[in-house]
């Protein structure tokens, strides 16, 4: 008799607690490793092209059963780095207000609104892109290379328009759309 007793609580809790998280699994949260994470970038004009990369400052990631489910991210626009011959001469032109205009927008914000899985580590990540001041959607396949207990890690390769957030500057000789490749790595 306590056998039945003590399996019929055990039955009414566990529907308590589905009923309490509507049937969901809570997400697990891992933080953005800055140190690792980093967003390359590819800018062409008509003669020639030039190449560098942000710091990812912060961020978190949310996984549920090994999926992606959410997360955002703050990019280091003002830590930009030019790796080609252009170097320190380029990064003070793209940080004007002719590009970047970094004394007033030294960082951009990426919100994940939706994740919708292709295959089991290809998915189409939608969301919020908030770059000089100007919010606008970005979506993108990436690449879930891992989201379990260990870590996360996904890659991203697209391109972005930078005259969405009203980056003009030299239309028709640069090209309107950069190159963009996200690494982002993330822990518990």
């Amino acid at each position: 008799m306590k056998k039945i007793i003590f399996s019929l609580a055990l039955i009414v809790a566990s529907i308590s607690l589905i009923s309490f998280t509507n049937g969901k699994i809570a997400a697990d949260n891992f933080t953005v490793d800055a140190a690792k994470s980093k967003v390359n970038w590819t800018g062409s004009k008509k003669s020639d092209f030039h190449v560098g990369y942000f710091p990812v400052k912060s961020g978190s990631v949310q996984v549920e059963a090994n999926k992606l489910v959410g997360g955002s991210f703050v990019i280091d626009i003002a830590g930009m780095k030019v790796t080609d011959d252009a170097g320190v001469k380029l990064e003070g032109h793209l940080a004007s207000p002719d590009f970047l205009d970094v004394a007033k927008f030294g960082q951009a914000t990426y919100t994940i609104t939706s994740v919708k899985y292709i295959t089991a580590n290809k998915a189409t990540i939608s969301g919020d892109l908030s770059l000089k001041g100007i919010k606008a959607p970005v979506s993108f396949t990436a690449y879930i290379r891992n989201a379990d207990e260990k870590g996360f890690f996904a890659e991203a390769f697209f391109p972005l328009d930078r005259t969405l957030f009203g980056i003009n500057y030299g239309v028709g000789a640069i090209d309107t759309e950069v190159q963009l490749a996200v690494h982002l790595y993330a822990t518990k």
